[in-house]
């Protein structure tokens, strides 16, 4: 039979324990970071304040929801 103190018993429990949600936590982590696109056609930068913001809606003209003026897309090439 196995001796074991009441430490080593009580550390061994809590380490079965966590390294099984630590690994699907850090599992978990990299499939939300793989998931996370962002369409560089929705990024829109505004010509007076020069805040950048996200706007989802196929529009030409937007409103920059920080001074409420109008930015119209430019074309990047």
């Amino acid at each position: 039979m196995i001796n074991l103190d009441f430490v080593t018993a009580v550390s061994f429990y809590a380490l079965v324990c966590i390294c099984p949600v630590f690994l699907l936590w850090v599992l978990g982590r990299k499939q939300k970071e793989r998931d996370l696109v962002l369409d560089p056609d929705y990024i829109w930068h505004c010509s007076v304040c020069t805040y950048t913001y996200i706007n989802t809606r196929e529009a030409h003209i937007s409103t920059c929801p920080r001074c409420l003026s109008f930015n119209k897309k430019t074309v990047d090439h």
